[in-house]
């Protein structure tokens, strides 16, 4: 049963629609399947086995600590996304791990040196995954340009569009967002504290721009953003 999800996860991702059927099914021999639960940590940056790992369903946060046990988000992976050792090397220096945030998630891996055995077979997907890096690449660059060029308030009205583009289910200008996110996690996201996290997110409910719960984030007029 799970060799025939790992197929169609693996068929149903732009990354390896090069692939024939066989190369496929040969892929998932090497592909391992995992479901976790909220909360559950599944990644570590300085493991001894590195792995990339393909997102199917849910979301996860991407934690990088620093020497002081400092944790920053660094990254919100959604389904569809790859994370993991991306640059196909070993980096035993960085200090990362990703964090489930909702109620259930299903990932694909493999382990570094099998997908690079697979590159080297396959040029096609090689060049495809070259691009797929290289655009994630450049929307976290964006993303860093962005928290050194805006305020707090513009960083977090940008990332609430985002957040609805990516997610939300829009109905005319409203667009309801399922909450997976506490306000510290914003606060880390946008690189602001929690405090002014908090007092922005209060403003924005204030002049009902939106309404913020555990649960869902309604934003009342997306073009008001």
């Amino acid at each position: 049963m799970y060799d025939e999800l790992k197929y169609w996860y693996l068929r149903d991702h732009k990354l390896f629609w090069t692939l024939s059927m066989s190369q496929i099914k040969q892929l998932c021999i090497v592909t391992g399947f995992k479901k976790a639960n909220k909360g559950e940590i599944i990644y570590f940056s300085n493991s001894d086995v590195p792995r990339i790992f393909l997102l199917k369903k849910g979301s996860i946060k991407i934690v990088a600590v620093d020497e002081e046990g400092n944790e920053t988000i660094k990254d919100i992976i959604q389904k569809g996304d790859l994370f993991g050792e991306l640059t196909l090397e070993n980096d035993t220096q960085s200090n990362e791990y990703a964090k489930v945030l909702s109620d259930d998630v299903v990932i694909c891996s493999f382990l570094m040196s099998d997908f690079e055995n697979l590159l080297l077979q396959n040029p096609s997907l090689a060049l495809s995954y070259t691009k797929f890096v290289g655009l994630k690449m450049k929307r976290i660059k964006n993303s860093y340009a962005n928290l050194i060029s805006k305020d707090a308030k513009t960083r977090l009205y940008q990332f609430l569009k985002d957040w609805a583009e990516r997610e939300g289910k829009r109905i005319d200008n409203k667009v309801v967002i399922e909450n997976y996110l506490t306000q510290n996690d914003i606060a880390q996201i946008i690189c602001t504290s929690r405090q002014t996290a908090t007092q922005l997110l209060n403003e924005m409910e204030t002049k009902d721009l939106l309404v913020y719960n555990r649960k869902e984030i309604i934003i009342t007029d997306i073009t008001k953003l």
